[in-house]
């Protein structure tokens, strides 16, 4: 039985006004150049006392990348969804691929790579694909096909899972150094269990082998407590316990484990304050 996290942060990150104030950046132009973007990572790492940098500071990346619509919004809200693109679950099998050499997410992993060059831990947050969907299309659509049509969701999440590869690999390129994965729109409590455990089944699982063997070591992958409750809940991972030399901050123990521990997942990266009391960190294994 896959149990929930109860998630206690926003799904779209934001940027504290004092932060954009103190910038002095134009929004939300922004958000769209990898020199600024930098700069609004750095400056949220030094104000929060992080261990890592974030990119990038939204949802929307690979979405929009595939020709989903995005209204950039402004120094509060940040990139969101504006309308959908496609009117059926079909369509999204006729999307471009992801070209990482043009646009914001080019523009990411140049800030990403700008930032490691800087000595800056990154943490590049990618996105599963039922939040990729709600900005594609409605999500009433892609329900109905799981139900209906099993055969066009496998060729849809093959689709997704070959673009998410591609960024992951791409990235690594860059010089991030963790990846994060989270599909909030995802979870057991949006979806229910019975289809929470099919996504496990012909999604999660196979992609995230996948992406630990083409991380070999060199980033950490981070998941969502969501997802690493869904993987625990269908028997597809464990949790393997590391002893670490003293108390310290979730966040601080994944950077000091990059390289000796594949996949973290234990609490949400946004948590950055969390403090692992009994000096244990949980790698997730997957079998």
């Amino acid at each position: 039985m896959i149990s929930d996290f109860r998630c206690t942060f926003d799904n779209a990150i934001g940027i504290s006004t004092e932060i954009t104030k103190d910038l002095k950046l134009s929004f939300p132009d922004a958000y769209m150049h990898a020199d600024t973007m930098a700069k609004i990572a750095h400056a949220m790492k030094q104000k929060e006392g992080a261990a890592f940098c974030m990119l990038p500071f939204c949802h929307t990346v690979e979405a929009e990348a595939m020709g989903g619509i995005v209204n950039m919004g402004d120094g509060n809200l940040g990139p969101r969804a504006k309308e959908y693109c496609c009117t059926s679950a079909a369509e999204l099998l006729e999307l471009p691929e992801i070209d990482c050499s043009k646009g914001r997410i080019y523009e990411v992993l140049k800030a990403c790579q700008r930032l490691r060059e800087q000595g800056e831990h990154v943490a590049l947050m990618i996105s599963g694909p039922f939040t990729i969907f709600n900005v594609l299309i409605d999500p009433k659509y892609v329900f109905k096909a799981m139900r209906k049509q099993p055969e066009l969701m496998q060729d849809i999440f093959q689709k997704i899972e070959r673009e998410l590869l591609t960024y992951i690999k791409i990235a690594v390129e860059y010089g991030v150094d963790m990846i994060s994965y989270a599909d909030s729109s995802g979870g057991v409590n949006i979806l229910g269990p019975k289809m929470a455990e099919q996504v496990v089944m012909d999604f999660t699982y196979d992609f995230l082998k996948k992406a630990i063997e083409l991380l070999d070591g060199k980033a950490m992958l981070l998941l969502c407590p969501k997802t690493t409750l869904a993987l625990i809940g269908t028997e597809k991972a464990c949790y393997v316990d590391h002893e670490l030399p003293e108390v310290m901050r979730y966040g601080e123990a994944c950077v000091s484990l990059i390289g000796q521990v594949p996949v973290a997942g234990q609490m949400c990266i946004k948590n950055i304050d969390y403090q692992l009391e009994n000096k244990k960190f949980r790698e997730i294994r997957l079998y």
